[in-house]
């Protein structure tokens, strides 16, 4: 049933029913024969149809914009100076070769945490958002952005999100990257893309214009809105890039198809600012509407996140609400491994 007093502004509105059954753990294979839902804004239309099928529902002549972000194995766990075990989640590079992660436990400044491979983080900020600054060295050697890549992915483990309720496996080293994943920095997958194969990604590289950009995801991606106005939510940043044959796409006056939110953040932020790179914080909701994306490919979201709020800036609460619903009804798997919908 839908709520009677909803209140796009409100975060309480943003809340939806969904079975644990439908929370997809693992993937489908092969990843276009995932469902997708395509909502027709022009005739308020849902029609059930699967990846495989995309191509017959896209408008002609448009531009398709990919995130080609690789996600790193950003998660580590090691020992505190007392021997206690930590856990620590690599978020984002900052200036200077410092850092911004996730510590499991308590930590003060000046505290160190070990890790294999001689790995050493030196915790030198704590934030009030929950978030600490650190520096990492291996062999006394403070170790910039490429050098540490190299060590978590040779020690550290995939962050797949809580809600998969599951460690990764070596399986997920394909499954939670995209099939053109290249700069090494993000810390979620953009999911939109994981449906893609090989045939269906050619089959739209051959009919339309694909176009790469970088949103390095961060774990701000799964954080619940808290404040009670959808307008006071803190909106995280994240580092983005668009190379110079994207951004003569972006100036084109073409449709734009965005796959997946990350990418609808960065061309949203782009029209309104004309930068290049830097760190996003677009938040769009239904006060804050796209004014470039024309159609967005995208997975389900969860409940009261920023994301089913960037949805509804493009169909409207109401229509955000109902679309989920049916997609419960229809028993769609929801989340980074589930299913997806097209909006046209």
């Amino acid at each position: 049933m839908m709520k009677s007093n909803l209140d796009p502004l409100k975060t309480s509105s943003y809340d939806y029913f969904l079975p644990k059954e439908l929370i997809a753990s693992k993937p489908l294979y092969p990843a276009d024969s995932a469902k997708l839902l395509v909502y027709d804004r022009n005739n308020d239309t849902i029609t059930h149809t699967t990846y495989k099928n995309l191509l017959d529902f896209l408008p002609e002549n448009l531009n398709i914009f990919l995130n080609d972000t690789k996600v790193i194995k950003a998660r580590i766990y090691g020992n505190k100076e007392s021997g206690g075990k930590t856990e620590l989640l690599f978020n984002k590079p900052l200036f200077m070769n410092r850092y911004q992660v996730m510590i499991k436990g308590k930590v003060q400044k000046g505290s160190k945490l070990f890790f294999d491979d001689n790995l050493i983080a030196e915790v030198i900020e704590l934030n009030e958002d929950g978030t600490r600054v650190v520096k990492f060295f291996q062999n006394e050697k403070q170790l910039d952005f490429e050098s540490l890549i190299e060590i978590l992915n040779k020690i550290g483990h995939l962050p797949l999100p809580h809600y998969m309720n599951r460690e990764d496996e070596k399986e997920d080293e394909k499954d939670y990257q995209t099939l053109f994943a290249k700069n090494y920095g993000a810390v979620a997958a953009p999911t939109a893309s994981l449906h893609f194969t090989d045939e269906l990604l050619g089959k739209l590289d051959t009919n339309h214009n694909i176009n790469y950009l970088t949103l390095h995801v961060g774990a701000g991606t799964f954080k619940p809105v808290d404040a009670e106005d959808i307008l006071e939510h803190p909106m995280h940043s994240e580092y983005f890039e668009v190379p110079k044959e994207s951004l003569d796409a972006l100036k084109q006056d073409k449709k734009t198809l965005a796959v997946g939110t990350t990418v609808t953040r960065t061309i949203e932020y782009f029209a309104r600012t004309n930068k290049i790179q830097g760190e996003c914080d677009l938040f769009l909701n239904p006060a804050n509407k796209p004014i470039k994306v024309n159609h967005l490919l995208t997975n389900f979201h969860l409940p009261k996140s920023t994301l089913i709020m960037l949805i509804a800036s493009f169909v409207g609460l109401e229509k955000t609400l109902e679309i989920y619903e049916t997609a419960v009804k229809e028993k769609y798997r929801f989340f980074s491994y589930g299913d997806g919908m097209l909006i046209i």
